[in-house]
């Protein structure tokens, strides 16, 4: 079992407060919401320091949001797009929540992606960034949590019957043929009705199941598929695939600390390298993205692998505060 890199994961007062700063800024915040967070920020000086933190690394990673804009109109469109959506009305009650902090940098969407889900809050289980955990379920059911995954138990009368993955990778080992273990993620879920070993992966909306040994069925409003061993299906909220087979040793590379690419996008593997890097890795330039890699890069070894992939595509590097990583 791997831990997080030696910059540790961060205190739980920092993510409670970098949490707290992303639904702030949203837009969305219901009244009751708006009597938590005083009722948080309140209660320990600590609580407000690390929030006042907290909006300070919000600013420097829209400041690197913003040079990337400034240099990519395809992104700058779509930055237009989401804002148009997006209902700033309340981000004066940030500023006030702030307590004076300096929050004109403080946009309305979560810079690059960087910051927790506000649907991963209700997580009884989660992974930092380049952390994998293992979870024991009442001895008949084994758990390894890949990076940045959050789990939510689910149970019934007081027994665990399954798990709610509400972002991120997980293997599921379960030794008990007499009674089923369900893992719900998004639109759907997988079923082991007896001893199984299956991983489940959603991430974007979109769901993968993978069946290593025994059987897995995966229920879904437009269908069921019963999974056997080196078999998958991936749904969405609207639709389920076809079963398919697949290598194993692909899919469960990522518990051995390595991640496989056979021509790959390249975009695909960067989205991938960023889930176990802290910052973030954006590439800039339409026609890079039809690039593809084919590599087996150590979850150890991704800065190097990054120079690589910078040399090999003659790519420009340009660094930013809070990790983030301009390629073009």
């Amino acid at each position: 079992m791997t831990t997080p890199d030696d910059r540790g994961e961060l205190p739980d007062v920092l993510k409670d407060a970098q949490a707290w700063v992303r639904k702030l800024g949203s837009g969305r915040v219901s009244e009751w919401e708006a009597q938590a967070f005083r009722h948080w920020r309140d209660a320990d000086p600590a609580h407000l320091a690390a929030f006042q933190q907290a909006a300070r690394q919000w600013q420097l990673l829209e400041r690197a949001a913003s040079s990337v804009l400034s240099t990519n109109a395809e992104a700058a469109r779509h930055h237009r797009r989401t804002l148009n959506r997006t209902p700033l009305g309340r981000r004066a009650f940030l500023g006030t929540a702030l307590g004076g902090a300096a929050v004109a940098g403080i946009v309305a969407y979560s810079p690059l992606g960087m910051w927790p889900a506000a649907e991963q809050w209700g997580a009884d289980y989660h992974t930092a960034v380049g952390e994998q955990r293992e979870l024991s379920l009442e001895e008949r059911v084994r758990v390894t949590m890949n990076t940045r995954t959050s789990l939510r138990r689910v149970s019934d009368q007081g027994e665990s019957v399954g798990l709610e993955l509400l972002d991120g990778e997980a293997a599921i080992e379960v030794s008990d043929a007499a009674r089923s273990f369900r893992v719900e993620a998004g639109a759907g879920r997988a079923v082991a009705t007896g001893a199984a070993g299956f991983e489940v992966r959603y991430l974007d909306g979109r769901t993968c199941v993978t069946c290593l040994h025994g059987q897995v069925g995966v229920e879904h409003p437009a269908g069921r598929r019963l999974l056997q061993a080196r078999q998958l299906a991936l749904y969405d909220g609207r639709m389920i695939s076809e079963i398919a087979n697949v290598d194993p040793e692909g899919v469960s590379a990522w518990r051995r600390g390595e991640m496989v690419f056979r021509q790959t996008p390249l975009p695909v593997v960067l989205d991938e390298i960023n889930r176990y890097r802290p910052g973030r890795v954006l590439l800039v330039g339409e026609t890079l993205r039809a690039k593809t890699v084919t590599a087996r890069i150590k979850v150890a070894d991704i800065e190097t692998a990054l120079l690589q992939i910078q040399h090999s595509f003659d790519l420009v590097a340009r660094t930013f505060p809070a990790g983030v990583l301009v390629l073009s």
